[in-house]
């Protein structure tokens, strides 16, 4: 989720003057960024104020450091960060949940010693000297790697910052060796934080990204390297090059995005935008088993992990304490193509939504232990010679932690215990929710499904699953019912399969068998991305000359488009950490028109378009980003990996919080100079697209100047598919914030979507949906008549199509003209997902926060919030087609 720093109140319920805190559930953690004195803490009446404060509805965690006055805690938990399961300050011993009126905190001291046993990590520590570039060094290291990243021409600007910034920084340079002795650490700390970056106490910045290379070698570290804000951590991906964690390694992670000091994170964990670390071993053999996590992975849209491999002890039995991903908490997000070897726990996962595809677990105590989330979809995961493959028991019967999973298209084997949960059919809660689909568990896997509580076994079988179930279960408008057993198999199109059945997939291409000559540098050909000069036909000139076996290579920059760009079939785009394509003009909404237009329409052929981020700058209220008009050749041959867009809130665009601030005090229409866009991503009729990582942004607050601040910038629309046959498929993607819709499928079939992502505009009501957008019939548009909560953007609207597949889902509507008010009874807005005379419709793992119906089919409830209450959202596990306008 892409929320402001101003959070919203996580609650369960109404709460009394003085807030009782009864259950488990309705514990709260409070996070200042700053120390205070005690405080009388009144649940009912905190609100949102500063910039990072924010009320998280999880446990307390000694690194966010509220402590309880005159309490003793009796429960020490690895969930949320380690958090301290609370009870009444009167209640030093037991385990069981008491009652108080209300409680004393204090911003406590920082304790190594918490950090020890909630974490077992030392803190960080680093004192070696910053080395600099010496051009001894970097004479040496192009020759390093035929990997084309290593060698091509660096010409990437930061244009909104300093003209001397360098983008691309190899670690060689700095000072690395790379021998796997000598010791690197401040070297390739030095390699990510020099030139003024964005590091502890800046939170965000898109003016000074970094794309950080690796050349072949065993990098050995004896404290984290710190992934400061809009950083690549990218390898060789021809000859992966080695992390290795000396002996006397101190500190949370090899690899930290997020880094804990004695105050706070230097990120909002929420907001941890823009980074990826891809082509690595991380090797913690070499440490003590008791202690060592791969990479701390604390982070928000936008980022992504990739073909990676992590190395661990396989020694210590129960003292053996090593993780590859450490992930305490965030909203994202996606990573792909891992390798986990050895360790306590392959993955140890916390995040509010996730996709993850491709992840193999080979001799891990616990292959994947889920500490919380309210979503998380797992698909190709190959689990080999574990203890537990899926652990989902985290907190107990009495407080489920894990809000819902889907586990689709695994494997697992030579495994006691497939997955593990503390679901209770008879619990009118729906935390622990769990979809098996088209799992195998045929070799050597006695147990499928463990019920932790009752030390018990739920599912006993060596076969394959097709479709299992454990929540609640909805047919179209009819009641929903708690289920926990076998559920009618799934019939998928053929045309959504891979050769062997499953839901296919298709990793990032990174061209590492290509030479530096094959890609054609914009900048070389004429383009400025300087943010100011119009480079429309310069880079119209660049796609007309190029051949099916180059690939276009945007330098990192601005560049100025005003005028549709026709992206011809056949043709590879790439840039450098996301370079920007910002469209200037297109403000006539009467006649919207494409920035980007991929293809004409009843094209065939190969567009693979990876690494860039859409903008507009100034009003655009007729500009439609993409425009996807290509239908595949082979399958997933049209497709988008790690593409963005982003409206307003950053650097350049003009729409920021200088002039779009937002004014919840007053009764207003939409400033017509804060029109971001018509629609961010427009799949046509004939079209197919293969979607991965891409997040389609509409900022709801400011990323670059100081004030990170809310803003009410406008985007009609977000993503539109139309596509009539297909195929498309949707990984890992999140739309937010649009006027009208964030996805709307319209005329369309055979879509897969999983997982996907909304959020509702933070201003909606004030205005709501029928401005300043009016309703277009070429597009499709909903209708709103004003004046109600049924008047906010759709998160999902599925018109008139068939075989949609939709697996794991979040759906977020957290205020009401910046208030938060309404999530204690629910009602922020009143619809969130609408079927609309469709067909064989199926929804697993649908989340929503805020919404009074979860779906609607045919405009009657068919899933209401109040049902289906989870951790925090709401959640069913099934969602399937009825006779009353959806056939199934």
């Amino acid at each position: 989720m892409s929320h402001s720093s101003n959070r919203p109140l996580r609650q369960y319920g109404e709460h009394t003057k003085e807030a009782t805190l009864c259950a488990q559930d309705d514990l709260f953690e409070i996070w200042d960024g700053r120390p205070v004195e005690m405080k009388k803490v009144d649940l009912k009446d905190i609100k949102i104020t500063g910039r990072r404060q924010h009320v998280n509805y999880h446990h307390f965690t000694p690194f966010d450091r509220p402590h309880i006055h005159f309490f003793k805690p009796s429960f020490l938990s690895r969930r949320h960060n380690s958090k301290l399961k609370l009870h009444s300050f009167t209640d030093t011993t037991s385990t069981s949940t008491s009652c108080s009126s209300w409680y004393y905190f204090k911003m406590a001291s920082f304790s190594i010693i918490s950090i020890l046993l909630a974490l077992r990590f030392f803190f960080i520590v680093s004192g070696a000297p910053t080395p600099v570039p010496t051009d001894a060094v970097a004479s040496t290291t192009a020759a390093s790697s035929s990997y084309w990243l290593a060698s091509i021409q660096r010409q990437g600007i930061a244009p909104f910052g300093d003209a001397s910034y360098k983008i691309f920084r190899n670690v060689k340079d700095f000072g690395a060796i790379g021998d796997g002795v000598t010791d690197d650490t401040a070297a390739i700390n030095s390699a990510i934080s020099s030139g003024n970056r964005c590091g502890k106490g800046c939170d965000s910045t898109t003016v000074t990204p970094a794309l950080v290379y690796f050349p072949p070698g065993t990098y050995a570290i004896s404290a984290p390297i710190k992934q400061q804000y809009f950083t690549q951590l990218v390898g060789d991906a021809v000859t992966l090059p080695t992390i290795k964690g000396l002996a006397n390694f101190a500190g949370m992670a090899l690899l930290d995005a997020d880094p804990y000091d004695p105050e706070f994170n230097w990120f909002t964990n929420q907001n941890n935008f823009y980074r990826q670390i891809r082509n690595f071993v991380i090797d913690l053999t070499a440490m003590p088993a008791s202690t060592g996590s791969g990479i701390h992975w604390q982070v928000a849209q936008a980022t992504s992990l990739q073909n990676i491999v992590f190395n661990m002890r396989t020694d210590g039995g129960e003292g053996n304490n090593q993780q590859g991903i450490f992930m305490d908490n965030g909203s994202g997000g996606f990573m792909a193509d891992l390798t986990f070897n050895g360790g306590k726990y392959g993955a140890f996962l916390g995040s509010q939504q996730f996709t993850s595809r491709n992840l193999t677990f080979n001799n891990c105590q616990t292959a994947i232990y889920l500490n919380w989330a309210w979503l998380w979809t797992f698909k190709d995961i190959n689990i080999n010679n574990c203890g537990v493959g899926l652990d989902m028991s985290a907190g107990g019967a009495s407080a489920r932690a894990a809000g819902s999973a889907t586990l689709m298209d695994s494997t697992i084997v030579n495994t006691p215990i497939g997955i593990s949960t503390v679901y209770d059919v008879n619990e009118t809660g729906t935390n622990g929710t769990l979809v098996i689909d088209n799992v195998d568990f045929s070799s050597n896997v006695p147990v499928a499904v463990y019920d932790a509580t009752s030390k018990s076994t739920v599912l006993a079988r060596n076969t394959k699953i097709a479709s299992w179930a454990q929540g609640k279960v909805y047919t179209g408008v009819n009641a929903g019912a708690a289920s926990q057993g076998t559920q009618d198999a799934v019939t998928k199109p053929a045309v959504l399969l891979d050769s062997t059945g499953k839901l296919f997939g298709r990793t990032k291409p990174q061209y590492e068998t290509l030479p530096a000559s094959s890609f054609l540098s914009v900048k070389s050909n004429g383009a400025k991305g300087d943010g100011t000069t119009d480079d429309t036909a310069a880079i119209q000139a660049i796609f007309d000359k190029a051949t099916a076996d180059q690939i276009v290579y945007f330098d990192h920059g601005a560049y100025i488009v005003t005028d549709t760009i026709k992206v011809p079939k056949n043709i590879k785009i790439t840039g450098e950490i996301w370079p920007m394509i910002m469209a200037k003009g297109f403000n006539d909404q009467a006649n919207p028109k494409a920035v980007f237009q991929v293809g004409q329409v009843g094209d065939t052929g190969s567009v693979e378009i990876s690494d860039l981020v859409f903008q507009t700058m100034g009003p655009a209220a007729g500009a439609i980003l993409i425009e996807w008009n290509v239908k595949e050749t082979t399958q997933g041959s049209a497709g988008m990996w790690d593409v963005h867009a982003r409206i307003g809130g950053s650097a350049g665009t003009q729409l920021q919080s200088n002039t779009c601030a937002k004014n919840p005090n007053a009764t207003h229409s939409s400033n017509p100079d804060c029109i971001g866009a018509f629609m961010l991503l427009h799949v046509t009729e004939k079209a197919s697209i293969y979607l991965e990582n891409n997040w389609f942004w509409v900022a709801d607050h400011e990323l670059d100047l100081t004030d990170h601040t809310q803003i009410d910038v406008y985007s009609g629309r977000g993503i539109l598919i139309a596509s009539e046959e297909g195929p498309t498929w949707m990984y890992g993607t999140a739309s937010e914030h649009n006027v009208l819709y964030n996805y709307q499928l319209a005329n369309a079939s055979n879509i897969f979507m999983g997982a996907i992502q909304t959020e509702t505009p933070y201003y909606q009501s004030n205005p709501d949906s029928t401005t300043p957008f009016t309703t277009n019939s070429v597009y499709g548009d909903p209708s709103f008549t004003g004046g109600s909560l049924a008047d906010k953007a759709w998160g999902v609207r599925i018109v008139n199509s068939e075989d949609v597949f939709i697996t794991g889902a979040g759906l977020y509507s957290f205020f009401d003209n910046y208030s938060q008010d309404c999530l204690k009874t629910s009602n922020c807005q009143s619809n969130m997902l609408s079927i609309e005379g469709s067909g064989n419709i199926h929804i697993t793992g649908l989340s929503t926060v805020g919404v009074e119906n979860m779906v609607t089919v045919d405009g009657q409830s068919g899933a209401a919030f109040k049902d289906n209450r989870n951790t925090f959202a709401a959640t069913i596990a099934m969602f399937k087609g009825s006779d009353t306008g959806v056939k199934c």
